[in-house]
């Protein structure tokens, strides 16, 4: 390695927390006490999906975090954003997962592959929320396999018309607009695939069933159903057959939101578990103090600092432009499985009140499971980076 190499990375490796990251956190957790916590178990229970908090998430900047100012957003880069969702799902993983989803899918779509006209008449509204955004790439039969998907689009003059069902989408219900990914051409064909813009309303173009989850349950997944659904060519994301390519090098960044998010929920279970392991006596002294506990926490601190350090060398990479493939899917892979271990042993930690809904630590439990499957499961991470590798 040269020494320009090195120094160039040594510049890029500043990890310390900006002016903005640290606004951006007193900010969150300040909008959190008093706009997340009191309704976050109602909004669990019920699976309402709070259309409202992400409006004023939206006032505030942060559902437009990456799109530049000319287009009403923040103009920030990856080091706030991930800032942003981890603060978020740190308070609650479900409006963690819809900031992300807004913010690096649907919006983050249109911003790297729109042109001039198709984001400036879509970002401004995505970015203060004013609509709420959807993106549809994966349906019923084809989850990990997206090239064999079979929603199709058949060219009819001017437009395409498109049949078919997306499935496990986020804000298919109450998005305003979905930037959906459907077939137009052979089944498994790399270059058979093409990207739309799709508003609400449009003919042939519905929700479906909405799902019944495990965790993450204030955040709305929902199928999109379309039926000779008649899309003008001018709503095509860049060229026909590109939609593939760019639906991986959009979720390229999307695993360091669910890096982000996965961060978020596993320094809250910890947090959780600290303050409890001091206030719980037995035996006459705080649980704190018994090496069994105690040693939890060391483990569950090291690996919460391990996956900071991997999500931030990824959004790091990501502002400088280079190629986050491998950087990504390390992030990703590693913070999700580190969020379902330390979610679980916080639940431990709390004993019986761990398994109540009383206490914190069930939320993250069953909120973090959704991070080693979403945006590309922990099995499909290691293909990546095994790919990466023995290139």
């Amino acid at each position: 390695m040269s020494h320009s190499v090195l120094a160039e990375q040594a510049t890029g490796m500043n990890f310390a927390l900006s002016e903005n990251q640290v606004m951006i956190a007193d900010m969150i957790r300040k909008f959190g006490k008093d706009n997340i916590l009191p309704k976050m178990m109602e909004w669990d229970e019920s699976q309402h999906f709070p259309v409202e908090v992400f409006k004023k998430l939206g006032e505030l900047g942060l559902m437009g975090v990456l799109v530049p100012t000319e287009y009403g957003g923040s103009g920030f880069g990856y080091m706030e954003y991930v800032t942003v969702i981890s603060e978020i799902a740190k308070i609650c993983g479900s409006i963690g997962l819809s900031t992300a989803a807004h913010n690096s899918l649907c919006t983050g779509h249109i911003l790297q592959f729109g042109n001039e006209e198709q984001k400036k008449k879509y970002l401004p509204k995505l970015a203060t929320a004013e609509w709420i955004g959807a993106w549809g790439l994966t349906e019923t039969g084809t989850g990990s396999d997206a090239g064999g998907m079979n929603t199709v689009a058949k060219k009819d003059g001017d437009h395409y018309v498109i049949n078919g069902s997306k499935n496990f989408i986020t804000h298919a219900i109450s998005g305003d607009v979905a930037v959906v990914i459907v077939r137009t051409g052979e089944k498994g064909d790399s270059h058979g695939m093409t990207t739309f813009v799709i508003e609400k309303g449009t003919p042939g173009f519905k929700p479906g069933k909405k799902e019944n989850k495990l965790g993450m349950r204030a955040s709305e997944t929902a199928e999109l159903i379309f039926t000779d659904c008649r899309v003008h060519k001018s709503q095509m994301l860049g060229k026909e057959g590109d939609g593939f390519i760019q639906a991986m090098k959009v979720l390229d960044g999307g695993r360091i939101s669910i890096a982000a998010l996965s961060l978020g929920i596993a320094k809250g279970a910890l947090e959780a578990a600290v303050k409890y392991s001091k206030e719980r006596q037995q035996f006459g002294k705080p649980i704190s103090h018994f090496q069994g506990i105690a040693f939890k926490i060391a483990d569950m601190a090291t690996e919460v600092e391990a996956a900071e350090l991997l999500t931030f060398q990824a959004a790091d990479m990501k502002n400088r432009g280079q190629k986050v493939t491998k950087e990504s899917a390390f992030a990703k892979y590693y913070a999700s499985e580190v969020s379902v271990r330390v979610s679980t042993e916080a639940v431990q930690i709390f004993g019986g009140y761990g398994y109540t809904k009383d206490f914190p630590a069930e939320k993250y439990y069953r909120d973090s499971k959704l991070c080693t499957i979403g945006e590309g499961t922990s099995e499909i991470q290691k293909l990546v980076i095994a790919r990466e590798l023995l290139k």
